[in-house]
C-alpha cells in the first residue's frame, strides 16, 4: 500500500525523484519550479494532462505539505468570510501568510473522521476530476501520462491508483460523498481550485458546479478564490502556449 500523503506532495510538487529537472522541463516546457516546493500549484495538470495553470504556490505554503496547506488555505478563507470580510484578490504587501489549521478545528487532518489517509486520497480524486474538466484526454495522452509516472518513480501501487482514477468517468456524487464535513467540503473546493486555473469555460463550469454540489455559499467561494489567487504568483512561460501539451 502506497503512502497517500506522500503521494500527494509527490503530485503537487515540481521535482521528479531521482532526476535533475522538474516534470514540466521533461515534458519540453522551460517552467522553473523551486525543487523544494510540495505544493506547486498546476504540478499535478502538468504530471497527469501535461498542460499547467502558469502560476504557483508560494511563500510558507510551500513548507507546510499538501495536507496541511490545502488545510490551512481552506481556513484562512473560512475565516474572513465569517468575519465578513471582503474578498482580497491581491496579496498583502509582502509573502502573505499561511500557516497549517488549528489542531482543535475541523480543518485539521488530525480531525478527519474518516482518517486522514482516506480524505487524503479524496483530495487527490478532486484534483484528478479538476485536472480533467476541459475534457482534452484521450488513449495517446494517457499513455504518455503512464510513462512521466513511471518516470517520476512514484511507484507501483501510486502508479495504478492514478490510472485508474484518471480513466474513471466522472463521479461527482462519489467525490462529493468522500467530504464529511463542512471543513473538508471547503478543502475539496480549495484543492481542486488548486489544481487548475479557470482559464476556460469547461474549467469554470466544473469549479460552479462542483462548489453548488458541496453546498458552498457563493460568498465562500469568492473567499477561496481570493485567499488560493493570493498565494499564487505567475510563473514565466518563455516559448511556451497557454496551455502546453505533451
Amino acid at each position: 500500500m502506497f503512502d497517500p500523503k506522500k503521494l500527494l506532495d509527490d503530485l503537487l510538487g515540481s521535482q521528479i525523484p531521482g532526476t535533475s529537472g522538474t516534470v514540466r522541463d521533461k515534458a519540453g516546457q522551460a517552467v522553473q519550479m523551486a525543487k523544494d516546493n510540495p505544493l506547486a500549484a498546476g504540478a499535478l495538470a502538468a504530471v497527469l494532462l501535461g498542460t499547467g495553470a502558469g502560476r504557483e504556490v508560494t511563500g510558507a505554503a510551500v513548507k507546510l505539505g499538501g495536507l496541511a496547506a490545502i488545510g490551512g488555505l481552506a481556513y484562512k478563507a473560512y475565516q474572513n468570510y465569517k468575519a465578513g470580510k471582503a474578498p482580497e484578490q491581491a496579496p498583502a504587501a509582502g509573502e502573505p501568510e499561511l500557516l497549517p489549521p488549528p489542531k482543535d478545528t475541523a480543518f485539521h487532518p488530525s480531525q478527519a473522521p474518516q482518517g486522514e489517509d482516506e480524505f487524503t486520497l479524496t483530495l487527490v480524486r478532486a484534483m484528478i476530476s479538476a485536472a480533467k474538466a476541459d475534457g482534452h484526454i484521450d488513449d495517446e495522452e494517457r499513455q504518455k501520462i503512464a510513462g512521466k509516472l513511471s518516470l517520476a518513480g512514484i511507484g507501483a501501487g501510486a502508479e495504478k491508483f492514478l490510472m485508474s482514477e484518471l480513466e474513471a468517468p466522472l463521479d461527482l456524487d462519489t467525490l462529493v460523498a468522500g467530504a464529511e464535513t463542512d471543513a473538508q467540503k471547503l478543502e475539496l473546493y480549495t484543492a481542486s481550485r488548486l489544481t487548475i486555473d479557470p482559464d476556460t469555460r469547461a474549467e469554470r463550469g466544473y469549479l460552479d458546479l462542483l462548489a453548488g454540489r458541496l453546498g458552498l455559499p457563493d460568498a465562500l467561494v469568492d473567499h477561496v478564490e481570493a485567499t488560493v489567487s493570493a498565494a499564487k504568483v505567475p510563473v514565466a512561460k518563455a516559448g511556451t502556449s497557454p496551455n502546453p501539451r505533451w
